[in-house]
């Protein structure tokens, strides 16, 4: 992520979750405040872009909507290189869309560690009756990854501004905290190379008297 001199944080969102979960929808739902019943397929990443001020901070998200087909899986590390945060997505009545997610973790827990802010979305729940992931399961996953957990409906237009607010703020707060541990490194390191140089030649000079 880069800061812009203006001081306006740029943040690039993953949206990551099998075909037909409903992530196209979220994110037109946010973007745009609209929604489509026909299902719409992506083909390709796409992105979308999302000015916001929270708290006096400008940000400016940068949000990607991968294909959840299995044939662009295999180009999900060029999306989400680099990320800041992920969205997963799964389906409150697709059981093995909850599955997807949880290899989606695993994958970018191993491409970029810690440095990802990871947020689970159930979506659907205008579709409650027909939930087939329980409720406790999913949120002792979410709480075990260090992920946050949201339940969204595009369609109705629920826990979507929450999703992408509460997202944005763990993103900046976690900026700010990798930026305060990189001050205290650079000064120790800047303490250890000034004391380096006379403790190296004060042994040197031992060994030479020996």
């Amino acid at each position: 992520m880069a800061t812009a001199p203006s001081g306006t944080h740029n943040f690039k969102v993953v949206l990551l979750g099998e075909g037909c979960v409903g992530k196209t929808s979220l994110l037109l739902r946010y973007i745009e405040d609209k929604f489509n019943d026909k299902h719409l397929t992506t083909l390709q990443a796409t992105f979308l872009n999302k000015r916001l001020n929270i708290n006096g901070k400008r940000v400016n998200l940068s949000i990607w909507d991968t294909a959840g087909q299995e044939k662009f899986h295999a180009l999900g590390p060029i999306y989400y290189r680099n990320s800041n945060g992920a969205i997963l997505v799964y389906d409150i009545t697709d059981e093995d869309s909850f599955g997807k997610v949880k290899n989606w973790v695993k994958e970018l827990k191993k491409m970029l560690g810690s440095d990802i802010v990871l947020t689970i979305a159930g979506n659907k729940i205008d579709l409650e009756h027909e939930r087939t992931v329980p409720l406790e399961e999913a949120e002792s996953y979410a709480n075990m990854v260090g992920a946050q957990h949201f339940y969204t409906s595009a369609k109705l237009n629920q826990g979507v501004e929450e999703l992408f607010l509460d997202l944005t703020r763990t993103m900046i707060e976690r900026y700010e905290q990798n930026a305060q541990t990189d001050v205290n490194r650079t000064s120790q390191v800047v303490v250890v190379d000034d004391e380096a140089p006379p403790t190296q030649s004060s042994c040197c000079s031992g060994n030479r008297s020996n």
